[in-house]
Parts: C-alpha cells; structure tokens; sequence
C-alpha cells in the first residue's frame, strides 16, 4: 500500500507540473496575442485592420452559433437526469441565492457611488442624438416579456433569444424528467448527451485557437479607440458606470469568494480564456461555451454544476446589466428634473435587479433594455443617443463582470453542493 501511495503521489505530482506547465504556456499564448493585437491596431493599416475585423467577426459568429445549441443542451441534459435524483432543486436553489445576492450587491454599489459621484446634467440634447434611440421608445418593459414566449419552435434558435430558449429548453427536459422509464426515454437522453459532448468537442477546438481571435478582438478595439471617443458633459456619468463595475469585479466579488472558502485569484486565473472572450466579444450567451469549458477544464467543476448553472446564470446573473440600469435611469430621471430620494435609490435597486434578471446576454442587451424600460415610465429616453458613443466600452467591462459573476456563482455551488450530489 505504501508503494502504490507513493507511486499515485508521484503521478499527481506530475500531473500538476504538467498542468502548471500547460497554463503558463496558455497564459503566455493570451498575453502574446494581446501585445500582438495592441500594436496592429496602433499602426493602423487599413489592410490589417480589414483582415483582423474579418477574423474577429468569424470567431463572434462561430461562438455565437455554437452557444444558443449549448444552452439548450446542455440545460435539457441536466434537468433530464439531475431530477430523477433531487439534486436539481438543490443546485437551483443555490444558484438563484447567490445570482440576487450579487446581483443586488452589484445595483446597491452602483446607487452609493452614484450619490457619491453626483454627476452633473447633460445640456443641450439635440434633436439628432434624440431620433437615435427614439425606434426603442415604443417598446415598453412589458413587451419585452412578452417576446420571451415563443410562437413556434424555431423561433427563438433562429432569432437568438436567449431566455426563449431557456424557457423551452427548461420545459423539455423537465418532460423528459418527468416521462415514465422506457427505452425512448433512455434513448432521448442518450442522443442529448452524446450531442452535447459533440458541442464541447467543437469548443474545445475553438478554445485551441482562441489567442488569434484574442489577437483580432484587441487590434480591432485598439483602431476603435484611436478614432476617438469624446466623453464630453457624461465623463461623470462614465465614470460612475465603470467604477461600480470595476468595484463589483474586484473587490466585493473576491470578497465573497473568501468568504465561502475560495481563492479567488484560482478562480481568476481558470476563467481567464473566458473572461477574455468575454471583454472582447460584449456577449455572456456568446461566451457560454468557453466559461463551461474553462470552469471544468481548468477549476474541475463538477458537470452536473456547470452545465446547469452556467447556462442559467448567463440568462439571469447580470450583475454589469443591473449597475447599469440603474445608474443611467437615475441618470435620465436627473437630468428630466425629477427628484431623486433616498426612496428613489431604494426602490432602482430593487427594479434594476429584477429587470437585468430579465436581460438577454447579448451585446447592447442592457442599453435597448433601458431604453424599453425608462421610455414606458414616461421618462425621455434621448439622452441615450449622447451615451451610445460611450457605450461600447461599457459594455466590454459589463460583460467581463457578468462572466466573472457566473463564474464565481458556479465555483461557489460546486462547493457547496459537492457532498449533496447522488
């Protein structure tokens, strides 16, 4: 027995060389691609930058295909099996604690900084910035609920709504669940399992190659930002936004971390492909794929946890989204003249929470959401027009939050389900 102990301690030891060795080398590859990226996109040649915006677009549609099948799959997988045994209640109910939990933490920072900031008006809105936005004053909060339930199968894969396909692949595999024992249950979930190892095959190749996408996303931010990005009366505004997020990121998530008995620089350093997908990408739906790979690759997240909260938190965790939502209403309201109260400040947190709950992880997802959700409360919606040049940065940085967000709710669940999972 001593030998065999000595020889798997010796094998694990290995292992672990190997492994430190293989995230070096990642890390190296990632960082390379960054400097890489910076510096065509500081030259500025319009060939290489046609080039990289070319590889850029192919590697956001590629994760784009791939992550609405993902998030059906791997939710139906899931729910399938996990339920027969009990264990999906248990996963859920941790899963929705920790999603309010940060994501109310995350508004709550967002309404503090902003009263510390106090960030001045915006004057003169012109009537050009206001028929910007004004296609999005007739959608109300309410429609956006409505388009959630699909007319047809096929709608929600093809239009790529998120949380449509959540519901339907939500009610699949609670039916399959819910079927009695027979051989065409058996078979269904063996086609669903084996179709979702299919998928995670094709992710695993497309995370092989990630650093020349990482590589095109960094030229192509480079070349954006050098065209300029004029701030003007909003810098305040700006500033709020990001520095709640950046706080959010840095310190209260990590701290949570901690606290449940995570390191959260491990946590940090196998969620970085995923995190670099994400700041680049500006989708958490696109981005799935690679933030379950990573968390069972790198962290050896249990896949009955991943796969199920995963997909779920990309949908419903929205920690950037909330900030935001409630930071820029406040600041619409402000600048329409009405007052704000201790009340006012009270009762956004509580509205930005559940309404980045029901957010869609795609790009701009949180911009035309508030848009949709300020207009129908009679606010005037054109000062949005002067924010959207601001916006993209915003939305790299949210994104970036949410799936470190999604990443540390998956971490945290795997601990503290580990014991509980037949």
């Amino acid at each position: 027995m001593t030998n065999n102990n000595r020889i798997v301690e010796a094998a694990d030891t290995a292992l672990s060389k190997v492994d430190r060795k293989k995230r070096v080398r990642t890390a190296a590859f990632y960082i390379g691609a960054l400097i890489a990226g910076a510096v065509l996109g500081y030259i500025g040649n319009a060939t290489v930058n046609s080039i990289t915006n070319v590889i850029a677009t192919v590697y956001t549609r590629l994760f784009s295909f791939i992550a609405v099948p993902v998030i059906a799959v791997s939710l139906m997988a899931t729910l399938s099996k996990l339920t027969r045994g009990g264990n999906g209640g248990t996963i859920f109910a941790h899963t929705v604690f920790y999603t309010l939990l940060t994501t109310i933490t995350a508004a709550a920072v967002g309404a503090l900084i902003y009263i510390f900031v106090s960030p001045a008006n915006v004057a003169d809105v012109t009537s050009d910035v206001a028929t910007s936005v004004e296609k999005y004053e007739s959608l109300s909060y309410l429609d956006h609920i409505v388009s959630i339930v699909p007319n047809n199968l096929f709608q929600p894969f093809v239009s790529g709504n998120v949380l449509s396909v959540l519901l339907v692949a939500a009610a699949f595999g609670l039916a399959i669940a819910s079927l009695k024992e027979s051989e065409g249950k058996n078979a269904l979930i063996s086609f669903i399992s084996g179709f979702q190892e299919l998928l995670f095959k094709l992710i695993h190749w497309l995370i092989a190659i990630l650093p020349l996408g990482i590589l095109a996303f960094t030229s192509q931010l480079v070349s954006q930002l050098e065209a300029g990005v004029i701030l003007g009366g909003i810098a305040q505004y700006f500033g709020v936004v990001i520095s709640s997020n950046l706080i959010q990121m840095f310190i209260i998530l990590p701290a949570i971390l901690l606290l449940r008995g995570l390191n959260p620089f491990k946590i940090a350093r196998g969620m970085l492909p995923a995190l670099a997908v994400a700041l680049f990408s500006k989708s958490s739906a696109g981005t799935l794929p690679v933030t379950i790979a990573s968390a069972e690759d790198n962290l050896n997240v249990d896949k009955r946890v991943s796969r199920f909260v995963l997909p779920i938190c990309t949908t419903i965790n929205m920690n950037g989204c909330a900030a935001f939502i409630l930071i820029t209403s406040l600041f619409l309201m402000q600048n329409a003249g009405i007052e704000l109260g201790a009340s006012s400040f009270i009762l956004w947190i509580v509205i930005a929470t559940f309404a980045a709950v029901g957010n869609a992880g795609v790009p701009m997802g949180c911009y035309f959401l508030t848009i949709s959700l300020v207009s129908s409360m009679g606010v005037n919606v054109a000062l949005m027009g002067i924010i959207l040049p601001v916006y993209a940065v915003i939305d790299m940085i949210e994104t970036c939050l949410n799936v470190w967000s999604d990443s540390c709710v998956a971490n945290i669940v795997n601990k503290e389900v580990k014991d509980k999972l037949n």
